[in-house]
């Protein structure tokens, strides 16, 4: 599987080996079949962050951010606002694409349904920024004809606008959020000035500020992940965020420690996981991904494409 990768099949494999040999044992992958699905979780990971900049790289479609058509996609419609100077429309694409999630059936279908506004008018960030109290009563009126479904990431959540836990609240504490700052650019600025020019550090900035209802852990690291991976803010994640995760701290366990509940902190597993890729060199973004993939089939390589 993917022979252009195979230099770097090789070196992750072999960096695993020597860590567990002369750093700290890693039991989860003693076994040869454990650790070569590990490392081809980790380059799969590797190659999906390489695809979103190879898009980023190309043109795009100016289709690809019209929710009417049926090339739509918020990602590659956030990649064009982008390019266009209109950071606050790809920042506000890339939060419904982490709220709604990708539907392994549906793909976009809800994203795309509540951004074309059902052909009332779309709900851009410019609207729906103005007027947050229209976006919950259009919400309410058309809650029923909205398609698709929230993707596995958001799956408890609500597109009922009357919902705790629904997509109105979600979209009203977002907007409150980014409001106070006055805009996404002054937002990531503000930051910037806070902490200096460290993405790591202001990556953690970014995550201790986001107040939005719903977004706990994952919500957060899923969206400021993407955030940097298009190059909306200058942040990349230091550590793999586990307190508070399930599958990236099943993993961690699994690997320092041989089973998925085995008894070791967050903060602990944080610093041997930044040990680790101090070798490995593969990335926070990678490693939390793939750990969170490969203890779902530890020994069998099994290829998430989401």
């Amino acid at each position: 599987m993917w022979p252009s990768r195979r230099t770097v099949v090789e070196r992750i494999d072999q960096h695993l080996i020597h860590f567990a040999d002369n750093v700290r044992p890693l039991p989860g992958i003693a076994d040869a079949a454990a650790r070569n699905t590990l490392t081809m979780q980790m380059v799969a990971s590797l190659r999906r962050l390489d695809y979103t900049r190879k898009v980023m790289g190309r043109g795009i479609s100016p289709l690809r951010a019209d929710p009417t058509s049926f090339l739509f996609d918020p990602e590659r419609a956030a990649m064009f606002h982008a390019k266009a100077g209109n950071l606050d429309e790809a920042f506000w694409l890339v939060f419904l694409s982490i709220h709604f999630g990708k539907h392994p059936g549906h793909g976009w279908r809800r994203v795309q349904d509540v951004y074309s506004g059902l052909g009332e008018g779309f709900w851009t960030w410019q609207r729906v920024s103005a007027a947050p109290k229209e976006f919950r009563d259009w919400l309410r009126r058309n809650e029923g004809r909205i398609g698709g479904a929230f993707g596995n990431h958001r799956k408890y959540e609500s597109i009922k606008a009357d919902s705790p836990n629904g997509t109105a609240v979600v979209v009203e504490s977002y907007v409150t959020w980014v409001g106070n700052a006055g805009s996404h650019q002054n937002l990531v600025a503000d930051l910037v000035r806070r902490v200096g020019n460290d993405p790591h550090r202001i990556f953690q900035e970014f995550y201790d500020a986001m107040g939005v209802e719903r977004f706990g852990r994952l919500g957060k690291f899923d969206f400021l992940a993407l955030v940097g991976r298009l190059g909306l803010a200058p942040i990349e994640p230091g550590i793999a965020y586990l307190q508070g995760a399930t599958g990236p701290l099943r993993g961690a366990r699994l690997l320092f420690g041989g089973a998925c509940d085995a008894g070791l902190d967050t903060s602990t597993l944080e610093e041997w996981l930044c040990a680790l890729d101090a070798g490995l060199q593969i990335g926070m973004q990678a490693m939390e991904d793939s750990l969170c993939n490969w203890q779902k089939s530890p020994s069998v390589f099994v290829h998430f494409k989401g």
